[in-house]
């Protein structure tokens, strides 16, 4: 008992519960700020697991676009990090006023969103996807494919297997707008093609990077399947795995390496078509899908962007691609570890008559273990490897030789057409 209180009496306790209510209203203050305390600690108690867990350690889409302003609402709360944030860049206004300005808008898109994102870099894609038609002497179309529009001035990706064979060319744009085009330039090894439109002011997707990239990471496609009205179409997934090869013709062995493999759906008439970034850039032209007696397998093929660059680049400036070549057939070759294991040593060679490897001291039986000291373990990498390679380069090529190491420099030659 308090020792200020009067003595009990039948009155007491009514009295306490009129007299002081300020002490009521005291103890649920310190309880509201108890159950608030407690509730903030479990709150930063959770983020920093989460934090320490790595859920934060995400990337960010960061888009900026010229929007109007009429208001700008300052908000003194802290904005947590996971969530969608928009913070507007301009000069201050003064409270009472209403201001029309343009001002640019920086918002930030989690990767953890997904809806959201294929949305944001569906909207910017699309209007750079084209139809490319092939058409036939009498002007009847015989073939269509998708392309990608990578200059504003009406530069245009597509695959070579697309216009293969086409007396003519059209593109249609995503609007319906649709252009004669003149064919740059064809690459049949890596399967592609460079066309030429008349046309100005072109929406158009920025080449990307396979540097970092890493499987698992999303993947997005834009492409025309089947020809069909209506625009592009686009599908999502994530990249599946690096430098797949692929068989394309069994009669000849034709094959393309060094492939990304996705797990976005890829139809026909898709090929030629765009795989995307998170932030919209090209990561490859998509160009083969996988099929089995039962149908599509979830497999779709693009070639990257690390050798579209190089082929577009000599496609346009010398309407044609001179790939370099060793002169050797080869297989993969391996090393015994203990207890039997095997273990990828690189690639033993055989060397052909016109041979720039035999040229420069290479033989029979030697491994191929680097490229420019970058290591090589199969010969499907190998043939990736000397596809970012140009005819006339120099390289130094590491050999195993028994238990030699040896370096060898030489100058490639050229892919025979």
């Amino acid at each position: 008992m308090d020792p200020l209180d009067p003595p009990s009496s039948p009155h007491s306790h009514e009295e306490r519960d009129i007299r002081p209510p300020h002490r009521a209203r005291d103890r649920g203050r310190s309880g509201f700020l108890i159950a608030l305390s407690s509730a903030l600690l479990a709150a930063a108690a959770t983020t920093t697991a989460l934090w320490l867990a790595g859920a934060f350690d995400r990337e960010v889409v960061r888009i900026t676009e010229l929007v109007e302003v009429r208001e700008v609402v300052r908000e003194e709360a802290p904005v947590p990090v996971e969530a969608t944030t928009t913070s507007v860049l301009t000069e201050p206004l003064s409270p009472s006023a209403e201001t029309t300005t343009v001002a640019t808008v920086e918002t930030t898109v989690p990767v953890f969103a997904p809806a959201d994102l294929v949305a944001v870099v569906a909207s910017q894609a699309i209007p750079s996807i084209v139809t490319v038609q092939s058409l036939d002497e009498e002007s009847v179309r015989d073939g269509s494919g998708s392309g990608v529009v990578i200059s504003s001035d009406g530069f245009v990706i597509t695959n070579h297997h697309v216009i293969d064979g086409a007396h003519t060319l059209k593109v249609i744009m995503s609007d319906g707008l649709s252009y004669p085009a003149e064919l740059i330039g064809s690459d049949p090894l890596m399967d592609i093609a460079v066309l030429k439109v008349e046309a100005g002011d072109l929406p158009y997707i920025r080449f990307g990077s396979m540097e970092g990239l890493r499987t698992g990471e999303p993947a997005i496609a834009v492409g025309n399947p089947l020809g069909l009205d209506g625009g592009p179409s686009v599908t999502a997934g994530v990249i599946s795995a690096f430098d797949r090869s692929l068989v394309t013709n069994p009669l000849t062995g034709a094959s393309l390496y060094g492939l990304l493999q996705t797990d976005a759906p890829i139809t026909r008439g898709s090929s030629g078509g765009a795989l995307l970034d998170v932030h919209g850039r090209l990561l490859g032209i998509t160009t083969a899908i996988g099929l089995s007696d039962v149908g599509a397998e979830g497999l779709g093929f693009a070639v990257p962007i690390s050798l579209v660059k190089g082929i577009v680049d000599d496609l346009m400036s010398e309407g044609e691609v001179r790939h370099a070549f060793l002169g050797v057939r080869g297989s993969s070759a391996f090393s015994e570890l203990e207890d039997g294991v095997e273990s990828p040593l690189g690639v033993e060679i055989s060397l052909l008559e016109e041979s720039a490897i035999g040229d420069a001291g290479a033989e029979d039986g030697d491994v191929i273990v680097a490229l420019d000291g970058v290591a090589v373990r199969s010969m499907p990498q190998l043939v990736s490897r000397l596809r970012s390679y140009r005819a006339d380069d120099p390289i130094t090529v590491t050999l195993q030789r028994g238990e030699e190491t040896l370096d060898i420099d030489l100058t490639l030659d050229r892919f025979p057409s």
